[in-house]
């Protein structure tokens, strides 16, 4: 089940993207907010290129761990030679920004600045997203914003002409900073208990295993540092956590959030901190 020529490997590569940039376009014809999903879609290809500049850039570099055994070169290790280091690294970057999780390259044979980047895709978690995942993350960034915005300008805190008030912020905030705490909180849980993290490497890549699992599990992605022994009661039931929290809680938060918005009366159209997020003017 791998893809038979390099020209299958870049249309399937680019089909990982087809469902969430189709999203932002069906949102903005159904709500009318053109505006807004134009300026969320391009922070989102800013993001993607950043991130996949980084990793292309970063597996072109030789492998330190074989610079001594072998002509300089670009890190091929754990690549296929049909695709090269190029399209291993785009589909690296673009599986874990789209919480896809399908590889065709080892991301633990990934050069440090790759897989850091790999990584940081999916602590963002809004860059492209799943099916809807990366978009709903968004909007939980937006109305952060929208809130401390509004208070460094002096106005009352709002979106889309709906008041932000104490208790969606405080559930908007307890579902940005589940990230961490599940995160941080699993990886220490596990390296701290004798034999349970289950790593091949020592040091700090064997912490970067673990951290990359757990992280993995809360972006609902499914890709991984492979070489991490994780078929163990332990790392079954811990990702399981992680991955219901991560699936469930970033969801039900901005759909609890909208229902209260829902209810609360429209602001008149006026001159808003941020215009793309005012309310339109048939609101």
């Amino acid at each position: 089940m791998e893809n038979p020529t390099p020209l299958a490997n870049v249309i399937e590569t680019a089909s990982l993207t087809i469902i969430p940039v189709a999203l932002l376009i069906a949102i903005a014809l159904i709500s009318g907010r053109r505006r807004l999903m134009m300026g969320i879609g391009a922070v989102m290809i800013a993001f993607s290129l950043i991130s996949t500049s980084v990793v292309v850039y970063s597996e072109r570099m030789p492998n330190a761990a074989l610079i001594e055994l072998s002509q300089p070169g670009a890190n091929l290790e754990g690549k296929e030679l049909r695709f090269g280091t190029d399209l291993s690294a785009l589909w690296g970057s673009w599986t874990t920004q789209t919480s896809n999780g399908s590889v065709n390259a080892m991301h633990d044979s990934f050069n440090p600045m790759g897989g850091m980047m790999l990584l940081m895709d999916m602590f963002v978690n809004v860059t492209f997203g799943g099916v809807g995942v990366g978009l709903i993350g968004f909007f939980l960034y937006l109305m952060l914003a929208a809130f401390v915005g509004s208070l460094m300008v002096g106005r009352a805190p709002e979106l889309f002409g709906k008041p932000l008030e104490t208790r969606e912020m405080r559930w908007i905030s307890l579902a940005i900073l589940a990230q961490p705490l599940v995160i941080l909180g699993l990886s220490a849980l596990t390296v701290a208990m004798p034999n349970a993290a289950a790593n091949s490497n020592p040091g700090f890549h064997g912490l970067s295993q673990v951290l990359y699992e757990f992280t993995s599990a809360f972006a609902n992605n499914g890709s991984g540092f492979e070489g991490l022994g994780d078929d163990t009661t332990w790392w079954n039931i811990a990702c399981v956590v992680a991955l219901l929290i991560g699936r469930f809680l970033p969801m039900l938060v901005p759909l609890a959030v909208a229902g209260w918005l829902a209810a609360k009366r429209t602001a008149p159209a006026g001159a808003a901190p941020c215009p793309w997020i005012a309310p339109p003017l048939w609101a």
